[in-house]
């Protein structure tokens, strides 16, 4: 199968979630880098188009010269990876769905509610396809957890718990990676809440399959002087009548990336670290807690259908992004087809949406001291 040409809009030397997109591209080989505007500094971004092999005629200084060149070429790019702060996620996206070029774009959607409905509108506007790379969706225990809630098998839920704990912010720091996750005119009002607040409540809802109606949020910049959220705690209502609660912080000592979801049913629960992604706990009421495996036994075929080697080697991270890009892939393939892709549940900009509504609610709660707003 040919492989679909990619291009990306930062990323450059000393980017990590650039890196990241690209080895996710590569797992299943479905996609082939060819062009970039890969840093707003000229040189860097030639530097670092030369150093991954991107011809110089596509190694582009701006993504608008890449829009403009790249409409023009019969050998164009499929689609296009976002991977720029937050800040640089509207102008690029809405720019290349307007040229008919599909979008993957790295999450939270935007910076701002008003910049989240223009990328909106231009991509209800465009025959593109916008994608939105909530990574932690693609791995396969998630989609079986999803699978078998669907199905029934924990009951009506009642309470979700999900929480995303870090500690890398805890003290004030400078270096490229907080620099624009603590600067609101770059990352948004929203800090911790934007970054990793938005990925533990996406999880909660894609798993659960709930709409979150209301939430009531206290919001903390425990470091002096910070001038976004580092702590989040989150009351939240779902449609329905399940209640959850959310804590996301980068100021928890002793944690790495410890995202956690536990759902509990009239019938049953189940428990899922992302630090131990390849093993989940399913309890059904009145009997022994089961330890299902990464498509060990007792797998679902929405559990297997993105694994890629057998139980006990474990998967993870960058196999949770390959498993989006490879269903983009299918997707933009089938699109062109005609043929909808069966199975997938890629995020795309509805979810984006939701994510920035829940942001703004969350700062809105905080500043009437945890007030309950709806959203």
């Amino acid at each position: 199968m040919t492989r679909l040409r990619l291009g990306m809009v930062g990323g450059g030397q000393g980017a990590f979630i650039g890196a990241v997109h690209r080895i996710a591209a590569r797992i299943d080989d479905q996609w082939e880098l060819v062009a970039g505007a890969l840093s707003s500094d000229p040189d860097r971004s030639r530097a670092s188009a030369a150093e991954l092999g991107i011809a110089p005629d596509r190694a582009y200084v701006s993504f608008e010269e890449m829009v403009r060149l790249e409409s023009g070429r019969a050998d164009r790019i499929d689609a296009v990876a976002i991977v720029t702060p937050n800040h640089m996620h509207a102008a690029p996206a809405i720019a290349f769905l307007n040229a008919g070029i599909h979008v993957i774009c790295d999450k939270p959607l935007a910076s701002t509610a008003q910049e989240a409905e223009a990328i909106a509108q231009a991509a209800h506007a465009s025959a593109a396809q916008f994608f939105l790379t909530h990574n932690y969706t693609g791995y396969p225990l998630i989609r079986q957890a999803r699978d078998m809630i669907a199905s029934g098998d924990l009951g009506d839920i009642r309470v979700v718990q999900v929480e995303y704990a870090q500690d890398w912010l805890t003290e004030e720091i400078s270096n490229k990676q907080a620099d624009w996750r603590t600067d609101p005119s770059k990352s948004g009002a929203g800090g911790c809440v934007g970054d990793i607040g938005t990925h533990a409540f996406h999880l909660a809802s894609y798993v659960t399959g709930l709409n979150a109606s209301s939430l009531a949020a206290d919001l903390d910049a425990f470091v002096p002087g910070r001038l976004v959220d580092d702590n989040v705690h989150v009351l939240l209502r779902f449609e329905g009548g399940a209640k959850g609660m959310l804590w996301a912080s980068q100021v928890a000592v002793g944690n790495e990336n410890a995202l956690r979801l536990r759902v509990h049913g009239t019938k049953g629960g189940l428990e899922w670290e992302q630090e131990n992604p390849n093993v989940m706990h399913f309890t059904r009421f009145g009997e022994p807690k089961q330890i299902l495996t990464r498509a060990g036994a007792g797998s679902t075929a929405a559990g297997q259908r993105n694994t890629r080697i057998p139980p006990g080697h474990p998967e993870g991270y960058l196999e949770g992004f390959a498993t989006l890009y490879t269903e983009a892939a299918n997707i933009i393939r089938n699109d062109q087809s005609g043929t909808p892709e069966a199975g997938a549940h890629t995020p795309g900009i509805e979810d984006g949406l939701k994510g920035m509504r829940f942001i703004s609610a969350c700062i809105e709660s905080s500043r009437k001291d945890a007030a309950w707003v709806s959203f």
